[in-house]
């Protein structure tokens, strides 16, 4: 092969090899250090390999999932607070799979700009092992692409797959065992988590406040800080509880809020009745609400208003799962229960 002496490369092109390089071995030590039973987490294969029998399982079924982080990654880009993205990232997929009883293995992560900074991805993936750890999956792999001309100066997106495992006898939810009277708990919220940014962008826009503004509802910390407090992950307050059978149906509480997301496992017949006096409207919700002028049904249907995760129990379980639940750390009520619809 001749060399051509006007001929282009990859960096004229704007694609950085080098860069991409040199994140990869920056991240190697962040994903050795989310290694779990069936997964050694290394890197540099053309896949992933999982061994469902050293990790403990059975019979199992295979759950998979995939979401982003949406808009609160234009606060994040315009903050510079690019820490903990990478939490909601695996916060969002590992929530899913808890909804069917999964438990999280095994992540993947997309990670896409137009110009690779080694720095901002290095903090990003950091960020996704922190959730994969908090979550108990190995982060095994994932794809950086670097696409000039394709995002704005500073831009970058995420997309993020997780694969979980359940005993086929434990998949929820049980719709056959659900009733009338069934209690509705609900697990407290870190914030908004990553849902509903579009309008908190716009109540923002319309505040007047900067990023670095003193948070109005959150003492110590800018604004921007405060909106960017990363979804919490549930697996391992709530796995616990779903292995022992205490737990009838999950409802992670995302995109649709508290409206559209518990009906999504519930049996027909049956409707969610929240008491929604039951708990205090956490201030950033509250502040939201007065700025942006937002009715009480569209702050329900957009923001987990306090709420990341409902469970659907039985009353005679009611109790030693809000114990379960506090002793690992959250914070738990009762917030309603199920009725027959039209009733």
């Amino acid at each position: 092969m001749t060399d051509r002496p006007n001929g282009l490369t990859y960096a004229q092109a704007g694609v950085d090899i080098d860069a991409g390089a040199a994140l990869v071995e920056a991240i190697k030590p962040l994903a050795k250090s989310t290694r779990r039973p069936g997964a050694d987490a290394a890197l540099g294969g053309f896949g992933a390999l999982f061994d469902l029998k050293a990790a403990g399982f059975s019979d199992p079924l295979i759950v998979s999932t995939t979401d982003g982080v949406g808009t609160k990654l234009k606060i994040a880009i315009e903050s510079g607070h690019h820490d903990t993205v990478g939490v909601d990232l695996v916060a969002m997929c590992v929530n899913d799979l808890l909804a069917q009883g999964a438990e999280p293995l095994m992540f993947l992560d997309y990670y896409a700009t137009g110009r690779l900074e080694v720095e901002i991805g290095r903090r990003v993936v950091a960020g996704i092992a922190e959730g994969c750890r908090q979550a108990g999956a190995a982060l095994v792999g994932g794809e950086t692409a670097e696409m000039p001309g394709m995002y704005s100066e500073g831009d970058y997106d995420l997309a993020g797959f997780s694969i979980g495992a359940v005993e086929r006898d434990a998949v929820l939810p049980r719709l056959e065992t659900q009733a009338a009277g069934d209690l509705l708990i609900g697990v407290g919220s870190s914030g908004p988590h990553s849902n509903g940014y579009s309008l908190v962008r716009k109540i923002v826009e319309r505040s007047g406040l900067a990023w670095d503004a003193p948070a109005p509802f959150e003492a110590g910390k800018t604004l921007g800080e405060a909106l960017m407090a990363p979804t919490r992950i549930y697996i391992k307050s709530v796995l616990p509880l779903i292995k022992q059978g205490l737990v009838e149906a999950g409802a992670h509480i995302t995109g649709g809020g508290l409206i559209e997301n518990p009906p999504r496992c519930i049996a027909d017949g049956l409707v969610p009745r929240f008491d929604w006096e039951a708990w205090p409207l956490p201030p950033v919700f509250a502040w939201l609400q007065q700025v942006g002028g937002v009715a009480d049904h569209e702050l329900r249907r957009t923001f987990n208003c306090g709420v990341g995760f409902v469970l659907i129990v039985k009353p005679r379980h009611a109790e030693a799962v809000l114990a379960g639940l506090m002793e690992a750390g959250e914070t738990a009520f009762v917030c309603g229960q199920l009725e027959k619809a039209g009733a």
